[in-house]
């Protein structure tokens, strides 16, 4: 194998690109949960009781995610990939 071939890659970089593309994934569905979530209410087919516990979840995860983005190094528009010609994967605030 050549040089060329080799990759050289430190623990610390793998374990935060891993978690990059995890928190990546993780986004995209809570985006599409929350609306899913969002359509949900305006159809007016939850009960009271789903749309609170549903919106405690949503907004639990929320927290976390940006608790595991902090412990990480990263910020909100790190976990957007940018898909050439398709754009952003996920929408920009």
């Amino acid at each position: 194998m050549t040089s060329r071939n080799r990759l050289d890659l430190e623990p610390d970089t793998v374990e935060r690109d891993l978690v990059k593309l995890v928190l990546t994934v993780v986004e995209l569905l809570r985006q599409l949960m929350e609306r899913q979530a969002v359509r949900r209410f305006d159809t007016g087919e939850l009960t009271e009781d789903q749309e609170e516990r549903i919106g405690l979840t949503l907004m639990l995860l929320e927290e976390r995610m940006a608790e595991l983005r902090d412990r990480y190094g990263l910020r909100p528009e790190d976990l957007n990939l940018d898909l050439g010609p398709l754009g952003p994967l996920l929408p920009r605030q």
